[in-house]
């Protein structure tokens, strides 16, 4: 943990706000517990609307890859026709090869009940069942007809095709993959955003305490120097200096509270904060020393981030475009096949006795003949597709890389600013407390004063900033390798 200068900065910077606390926060902060920036982070991640949205994406992605699993699965299913009624004149071939229009009025019901499963080993279809039909003719002559198939087995399976079902399975289980990746990622996005959005407000508090705080050094310094003026001590152009500063310091503090106002209405956004309760914050006096070696970084960033299985992902959809593009250029055959038993009657528990056997077979057949290059130019499509995503892959690759690794020297440089701007903002706070001790006793110039008034608000603002860069750049770091170098463990979907 950093202290020493930090800790010295802080707790001056923090006695700002507390001094200006009428003009920061709302009256009824004080009786509210603050909010830290692991609390706020939490709270984003648990109910803020990014969060949410990339929950949702999730649970989407997960309830998808269960349905697909579930599919997979042996499918119990029941169908048929409840009613297909025909009544009217239609064209009906006789034996003897002539047409006759015959007057028909017949109802036709079936259902049928059984089993399907998919083949994982040829990617076909089998199903096992039972139906059964009913044929009632209306008229002077009614009659019914009922035809079962107490049971039958069917087979349709595409031959010298690419195994759709073992793509599926492929893709369906990278997607899976990336969207949990990408879940984990979106949790690191919004602790960083959310930690951007903290320390805005931090800053934005600082800034107006700051302004506040200049503002009453300002009036104290003009009402000093109307009685140097009133004796002569100084010109009027000094004190006119001196009443420009004031009227600036003023209006810079009620630009502040606006800036500040916008700050925090962002946070709450961020983090769904309650309406109608009053947000104070406090920020962390000390931060942690994270060891990151930019080769683990590129290591665990190659690992765990979901670039590396989106690359995956894009490989095999355009292998399996590829495989697809040949496959349809070359023969191919579909086989249909059904055993079973059948018998009809006119009533319904004849027709399952002494049930007969009943076959089919069917094989389709295909072989593009002519096809004036369109099946060659598909193939070259599927190609140009695949070296088109191979370069992106590479290039995807090679940033993940390059933004891991610069990622964890940036988070290194952020820790040694941090040092650096908390001793210059204890420095730069006092310098002017010397500079205006020495001004009021007329040992420099207005000119004098200002200038290390401006340079301790500087000072302030590049503080908070290198708080902000630090925060910001951890995340960030955890972002791209999904890793917690604090902890030395992957990230997980735990809080």
């Amino acid at each position: 943990m950093i202290t020493n200068y930090m800790k010295v900065s802080m707790r001056r910077s923090l006695l700002f706000v507390a001094l200006f606390l009428p003009v920061v926060a709302h009256p009824q902060a004080a009786s509210r517990q603050a909010l830290t920036l692991q609390d706020a982070i939490r709270m984003a991640q648990q109910q803020g609307p990014l969060a949410q949205m990339a929950r949702s994406s999730r649970d989407a992605a997960h309830y998808h890859d269960n349905a697909f699993n579930a599919r997979l699965l042996p499918q119990l299913f029941l169908q048929g026709n409840a009613a297909n009624l025909n009544h009217g004149i239609n064209a009906i071939t006789l034996p003897d090869g002539s047409t006759q229009f015959i007057g028909q009025a017949q109802n036709q019901s079936s259902v049928t009940l059984g089993f399907s499963q998919r083949l994982p080993l040829t990617g076909g279809m089998i199903q096992v069942g039972s139906q059964i039909s009913r044929l009632d003719h209306f008229g002077d002559n009614s009659t019914t007809l009922y035809q079962t198939s107490p049971i039958v087995v069917s087979l349709q399976q595409d031959l010298f095709k690419p195994n759709a079902l073992v793509w599926d399975e492929r893709v369906q289980s990278l997607n899976a993959q990336v969207a949990e990746r990408g879940y984990l990622e979106a949790r690191e996005d919004v602790a960083r955003n959310t930690a951007d959005a903290f320390f805005n407000l931090y800053t934005q508090q600082m800034a107006l305490a700051n302004a506040a705080f200049n503002a009453a050094v300002n009036d104290t310094l003009y009402t000093l120097n109307k009685g140097r003026y009133e004796v002569g001590k100084i010109g009027e152009n000094d004190l006119l200096k001196s009443e420009l500063a004031l009227l600036r310091a003023r209006a810079a503090v009620d630009d502040a509270r606006l800036a500040r106002d916008r700050a925090e209405a962002a946070l709450r956004r961020q983090t769904s904060y309650p309406d109608g309760q009053p947000l104070t914050i406090v920020t962390p006096d000390s931060i942690p020393i994270v060891d990151a070696d930019p080769d683990v970084a590129v290591r665990e960033a190659l690992k765990n981030s979901s670039a590396t299985q989106q690359n995956e992902l894009d490989n095999t959809v355009t292998r399996r475009g590829i495989a697809q593009a040949r496959a349809n250029n070359r023969f191919n055959a579909t086989v249909q096949a059904s055993a079973g038993f059948n018998q009809t009657a006119a009533t319904f528990g004849p027709a399952y006795q002494s049930p007969l056997g009943a076959q089919t077979l069917t094989v389709g057949v295909n072989l593009p003949m002519l096809q004036w290059g369109a099946g060659k130019a598909d193939v070259q499509e599927a190609t140009a597709n695949a070296e088109r995503v191979a370069a992106n892959n590479k290039m995807r690759h090679d940033q993940l890389m390059e933004d891991a690794r610069f990622s964890a020297l940036g988070l290194q440089q952020a820790q040694r600013n941090v040092l650096l701007a908390a001793k210059a903002d204890t420095v730069a706070g006092k310098q002017f407390e010397v500079a205006r001790n020495r001004y009021i006793i007329g040992k420099i110039t207005n000119d004098a004063l200002y200038l290390a008034q401006g340079e301790k608000d500087a000072a302030v603002v590049a503080n908070v900033q290198a708080l902000r860069n630090y925060w910001t750049s951890y995340y960030l770091l955890r972002r791209l390798t999904l890793y917690d170098f604090a902890r030395k463990v992957e990230l997980t979907d735990e809080p």
